[in-house]
């Protein structure tokens, strides 16, 4: 069974101390079992999580020794995340990273994991409000206050809240491909997870042509991927001009029209890597890139491998064994 150690210090955020817990104990297997178990853990004392509801008292048979076996830890926000961290929470983290642990923050909880100094010299994201003060304090870290999360193998960043559940899908999907990621958004009643790479937020008036939905666009869109779909095509099936289509777009998921498509197929090639034996040809002809080349160009720049690469690390592959279970 895969760990998870949700690290919830004094003053922690209620909600994104629950996130991770929520996501990866709604993970189960194509058996039903499940595939993680979460472990709330508090440094010495109890930890008083924070909200809009006020404070309340967490209770946790866990405490620091559990981050010595976790496979993944998560550092929520706390509100305290200006102060000198706790030295016995940055050697644990310290042992945990070199022992081969994956380490995740959601928000604020960047500011604990760059203090260990293991960020130094890499890309990573906290909430845009202190995205400053983190690059500030941290000038060894390449802060990008702009994207929702940043993956750099064993250690992430996440922008926060919403985000932080963006990220654990994403987690999710590393370790047991798109269709396990896709049953656990459902469960939860999320769609599947945005990229990484998405704005934080939205800077916009609100739309005048409210209740105006995108879903049944976006549902045929991805009806149609295999067809080279154009933006007045697009338009016509959405009843729209071009320029409502592309604002609309720009109003509620934050891309445009084409942008959107294109990570939809993406994402669909990856689903057909991972889940057939289709040759790259067949997959670039459903994905509608229409030749391989064309795939493979988009897939490395999005996903950062060849399809055929991408296929040999998630179709069908044996789950590696976790710390925990080499015992």
């Amino acid at each position: 069974m895969h760990i998870v150690a949700v690290l919830a210090l004094d003053g922690a955020v209620a909600f994104e101390v629950t996130v991770p817990c929520q996501v990866f104990g709604s993970s189960v297997g194509e058996d039903g079992g499940l595939l993680y178990e979460a472990r709330v853990c508090t440094a010495p004392g109890s930890a008083i999580t924070t909200g809009v509801f006020g404070q309340m008292t967490l209770s946790t048979p866990w405490g620091l020794e559990t981050l010595a076996t976790a496979d993944t830890i998560v550092i929520p926000a706390h509100d305290s995340f200006l102060a000198e961290p706790p030295p016995e929470v940055i050697e644990a983290l310290r042992e945990a990273a070199a022992r081969g642990a994956r380490i995740a923050s959601i928000c604020v909880g960047a500011f604990m994991l760059a203090a260990t100094g293991m960020l130094d010299g890499l890309r990573a994201t906290t909430h845009w409000m202190h995205a400053a003060e983190l690059a500030r304090r941290h000038p060894e870290v390449e802060v990008d206050p702009a994207v929702l999360f940043v993956d750099n193998g064993s250690l992430l960043t996440a922008a926060g809240v919403a985000a932080g559940i963006d990220l654990c899908l994403h987690l999710v999907r590393r370790d047991h491909g798109s269709d396990v990621a896709a049953r656990t958004a459902r469960g939860i009643v999320m769609p599947l997870q945005r990229d990484g790479g998405q704005a934080q937020f939205i800077q916009h008036e609100d739309p005048k042509d409210t209740g105006a939905a995108l879903q049944p666009t976006m549902a045929w869109m991805e009806a149609n991927l295999h067809r080279p779909l154009t933006l007045d095509e697009i338009a016509r099936e959405a009843a729209v001009s071009v320029r409502t289509l592309t604002r609309r777009f720009q109003a509620q998921v934050g891309t445009t029209p084409l942008q959107w498509l294109l990570r939809a197929r993406i994402h669909r090639a990856q689903q057909l890597l991972e889940s057939t034996d289709l040759p790259v040809e067949r997959v670039a002809a459903e994905a509608g890139f229409g030749s391989p080349v064309t795939l493979r160009a988009h897939f490395a720049r999005t996903v950062g491998a060849s399809p055929l690469a991408y296929r040999n690390a998630f179709r069908a592959r044996p789950r590696p064994m976790t710390p925990n279970q080499v015992r």
